[in-house]
């Protein structure tokens, strides 16, 4: 019983860091074009590859 006195705070402290982190990334604006990267690799572009 006395190992819950030392993982509950690890455990409240890693999930402070990943909503810290969580909120960071939502301000930042990572989530603000989900579909722009899906609809990217549909569009041709003209450029092309020089291997090709």
């Amino acid at each position: 019983m006395s190992i819950l006195v030392y993982l509950i705070p690890v455990a409240l402290f890693l999930g402070a860091i990943s909503l810290i982190a969580f909120l960071w990334a939502l301000r930042s604006g990572q989530y603000d074009d989900l579909d722009g990267a899906a609809q990217r690799i549909l569009l041709d572009d003209d450029k092309g590859d020089p291997r090709d």
